[in-house]
């Protein structure tokens, strides 16, 4: 990833989006520290998604003999 001064990234805003879309993203600095980085929609979509947990659970490579068996016992009483 580059690094560019924000001064250069003004004047050459174009070519900047044209590289982060093309899958180039570059960082932003102001007085040498970074402050930004640009980058494609399509990165920012991907980098942004969150999966739910029950997606992730969907997901997971599980047959049903890697889960415990349940306990057909009866619960316990509280006392509440």
């Amino acid at each position: 990833m580059r690094e560019i001064q924000l001064r250069d990234a003004k004047a050459s805003l174009s070519a900047v989006v044209d590289d982060a879309v093309r899958g180039e993203p570059a960082i932003i600095t102001r007085h040498g520290k970074p402050e930004a980085v640009v980058l494609s929609f399509a990165e920012w979509q991907r980098l942004s998604y969150v999966p739910s947990f029950g997606q992730l659970l969907m997901a997971a490579p599980l047959d049903a003999g890697d889960l415990p068996l349940r306990n057909p016992s009866p619960l316990r009483d509280s006392g509440l």
